[in-house]
């Protein structure tokens, strides 16, 4: 386990190492939560489009449900079971970090980032694929992208996005099947 923990160290210091000034401005954006509501509103476009309004309404909740348990499932494991320090908190790797994110928290494992991006992706690539041929794809490019920002500002280790990716690709696929079950169930009959 000691050898797992120090590649992952390892593997942060170089991937981290990578950054550069010139490219800190797009991870920041990519890591901001705030700036990707452009995309969820397209894909709400597309929801509505393709599912209708209740199939809309029935979009929107399991969206809330599955951000709310990717972001506590990820507290109860940062918090209570495992208390890892991010890297920018970790001794003999905080000073060898390049920390460019605004705040750092005192736990990592496991991304909420990635976890909730891997989710979405996951849902919504799987549920409009029918219908928009290259969404899946383009869903877990985007979510691979967000993730590494992680890594790229200094606040986690590989495995904590690995660990958060893997989280979200499960609860992803299990929202897409509540979702396709409730259209079957309760969605509008003409779309």
């Amino acid at each position: 386990m000691e050898e797992l923990i120090q590649l992952d160290k390892d593997l942060f210091l170089y991937l981290n190492g990578l950054g550069t000034s010139t490219w800190d401005w797009f991870w920041l954006f990519m890591t901001e939560k705030l700036y990707q509501i452009p995309l969820y509103l397209v894909l709400l476009y597309f929801f509505y489009k393709y599912f209708g309004i209740r199939g809309t309404i029935i979009t929107l909740v399991i969206v809330a449900l599955l951000i709310t348990a990717t972001d506590q499932l990820s507290n109860l494991f940062k918090n209570v079971l495992f208390m890892r320090p991010r890297p920018c908190r970790a001794d003999g790797v905080a000073e060898f970090t390049r920390f460019i994110a605004e705040r750092c928290g005192r736990h990592g494992y496991f991304s909420a980032h990635a976890a909730s991006s891997m989710a979405i992706a996951f849902f919504t690539g799987l549920a409009l694929q029918k219908r928009l041929k290259y969404i899946f794809p383009f869903m877990v490019v985007w979510s691979i992208v967000v993730s590494y920002s992680r890594i790229y500002i200094g606040v986690h280790y590989p495995g904590d996005i690995i660990t958060g990716m893997a989280i979200g690709i499960l609860l992803g696929v299990g929202a897409f099947k509540l979702h396709t079950f409730l259209i079957k169930k309760y969605g509008d009959a003409t779309v």
